[in-house]
């Protein structure tokens, strides 16, 4: 399930959120609908998992992914390439950012702020209820203000994506609804995705609206 894609789309949240892995599915299910797609890591702070993870992948889905050359490496070097520039330059091309987990790592999308903004654009906080650091929602307001404030964008909406792991079950997804819902109310943001594992999909795509199937990418655990 994708809601009527912006031109470009930016993924952020907390260390954990699966920010990552939901940018990498959402450019193959953009890719789907026969846009033209490119993903950007702009993730900087060389977390575990990271988008350039799935370059394969995506390349045969005929998806371009920018990385830093750094990526994949032990060296925490803060730079992104000039081809980082086409997410505002390239206007027939639909982009997708992965942004860092917090306010060290969305500095690097502070640099396309003035184009960012001026285009038909989408960022959105990525939640899990189930992270000891996110699981309450003053403790959300705190990292949603602290990578506003480090780029310079403001979020747009949110997107549920509280699970357990390889663990999560229906029950788990459905007792977050609750948690997502009074993030909405509190951030002033609206719930436009739920992210759910794909084999949970068939069982929950009728209980909750707005629902996105997420194929587990390697190395990832969510």
């Amino acid at each position: 399930m994708i809601v009527k894609p912006k031109r470009i789309t930016l993924f952020a949240g907390h260390y954990g959120s699966g920010k990552t892995n939901i940018a990498v599915n959402y450019a193959l299910k953009l890719k789907e609908t026969g846009k033209a797609v490119e993903i950007a890591d702009l993730d900087i702070v060389n977390p575990y998992y990271r988008t350039k993870d799935s370059e394969e992948e995506l390349n045969k889905a005929g998806i371009r992914v920018i990385s830093s050359e750094f990526a994949n490496s032990n060296v925490d070097f803060p730079a992104m390439p000039g081809e980082a520039y086409s997410i505002i330059d390239n206007k027939d091309t639909y982009a997708v950012c992965d942004v860092g987990g917090d306010d060290r790592g969305a500095y690097a999308l502070g640099r396309f702020r003035e184009g960012i903004m001026a285009e038909d654009y989408e960022m959105y906080l990525v939640i899990n209820k189930y992270r000891p650091l996110t699981s309450d929602v003053d403790s959300l307001k705190e990292i949603k203000e602290e990578i506003e404030a480090a780029a310079g964008i403001p979020f747009t909406a949110i997107v549920n994506n509280s699970n357990l792991g390889r663990e999560t079950t229906a029950e788990a997804v459905l007792s977050s609804i609750d948690y997502a819902n009074e993030a909405s109310a509190k951030l002033n943001l609206p719930v436009k995705l739920t992210a759910v594992h794909e084999p949970l999909y068939n069982e929950l795509k009728d209980k909750i609206e707005n629902l996105m199937p997420l194929v587990l990418q390697q190395r990832n655990f969510w």
